[in-house]
């Protein structure tokens, strides 16, 4: 896939009440550019997961690539980096100035919300200034990307996790853009279960001093692996983690294996991301809901105009099956269907040949238009 940006010069309003004028949004597509009424090929969407990016390839390659199910020579495979994300999309871990300038060079206390002149900061990006985001902000930024590449229908929306959030929430703020949608391993709202998890990611990521003093994206690092051996818990099973990091030795003094695992884990993610975005991210979860200002989360998803395929993974801990059974059945005409796995939440990365079985059929009514 190829990689773009579109950098929207207008005024973007967050749903918090905040605005920025400009803002920066990578996105990338299969290796030709499309062009209404000149290309035939169908629109796939697809919604990256929390700490992804929008190379479908990289992170989904069993599924995105020529040959594969989403078959880039094939369909038009689109995925824009979410806001917040340091990938490239708006958040705070862009320069200041990237998008528009006048921006002021102070740093905020996003623990308190307080401007404050924090000891440390290099006033070089945005860090705790820039706005909160919800998911409905990452859809309308997705949005602006599909009017910006003059697409008027959606042939195609899949999201696992997160992704899957932000796929639900499009089939509700744009219910005639969409035709087909896979919801995988996400809910309708976020739960306590889940916030709770997230406030421990938070509270280990506030814990770190250096996170607090924004003197470069560097700060956090320590509470930022941390957080990601909290969170990977919670992406795995009880029998995913006794299959694959038992002690190779029946006479082991102290267990060490799985806690070797969570410290590489955590310092894989903090190699590539950074304490902030990680920060604003798990905040994002936080703001899910598709039923609020809507009439609830029942009344939202009874609109939903689009032929839907729910998902749900047996040994998922943090979106148990049952939420997603919730969905299919409020969702009129949905299809549920239940994936088996030891992986827990993360079959949806993992389980390609279970996740090919049930979405194939759906890219044949595509391909067929019934």
């Amino acid at each position: 896939m190829v990689q773009y940006e579109y950098i929207h010069d207008g005024s973007f309003e967050f749903e918090t009440g905040e605005t920025m004028e400009g803002l920066g949004i990578v996105y990338h597509t299969s290796p030709d550019p499309y062009a209404p009424g000149n290309d035939s090929r169908k629109v796939i969407w697809i919604c990256h997961a929390l700490t992804a990016n929008s190379d479908a390839e990289d992170w989904w390659p069993a599924f995105v690539g020529e040959g594969k199910l989403f078959d880039t020579r094939k369909y038009f495979v689109v995925c824009v980096n979410m806001l917040g994300s340091p990938y490239g999309s708006g958040g705070p871990a862009s320069p200041r100035g990237a998008f528009s300038s006048g921006e002021p060079p102070a740093c905020t206390d996003g623990l308190s919300g307080e401007k404050t002149a924090l000891s440390g900061s290099d006033g070089t990006r945005y860090y705790f200034d820039f706005p909160r985001i919800t998911v409905r902000d990452i859809v309308k930024a997705n949005i602006l990307v599909r009017k910006h590449l003059g697409i008027r229908k959606i042939d195609m929306i899949i999201g696992g996790s997160i992704g899957g959030f932000q796929a639900l929430e499009w089939c509700i703020m744009e219910p005639d853009v969409i035709s087909e949608a896979v919801f995988i391993a996400c809910n309708a709202r976020v739960t306590p279960w889940m916030t709770a998890y997230n406030e421990s990611q938070r509270m280990a990521l506030e814990a770190d001093s250096s996170f607090r003093e924004c003197g470069s994206l560097k700060g956090g690092a320590a509470g930022l692996r941390c957080a990601r051996s909290i969170a990977l818990i919670s992406y795995r099973s009880y029998d995913g983690y006794n299959m694959t990091q038992g002690e190779e030795s029946d006479d082991t003094l102290f267990a060490g294996r799985a806690g070797s695992y969570q410290r590489y884990q955590g310092r894989k993610l903090s190699d590539r991301f950074d304490a902030y975005s990680y920060w604003y991210l798990t905040w994002t979860v936080d703001s899910h809901n598709v039923g609020r200002g809507r009439g609830g989360v029942e009344a939202a998803l009874s609109g939903i105009r689009a032929h839907c395929t729910v998902i749900g993974i047996d040994s998922d801990c943090l979106f148990p099956i049952g939420e997603q059974r919730y969905i299919a059945e409020h969702i009129p005409g949905a299809e549920f269907h239940e994936v088996v796995s030891r992986f827990g939440h993360d079959g949806f990365l993992l389980e390609y040949q279970q996740i090919s079985e049930i979405v194939s059929p759906v890219l044949g009514r595509l391909e067929t238009g019934s």
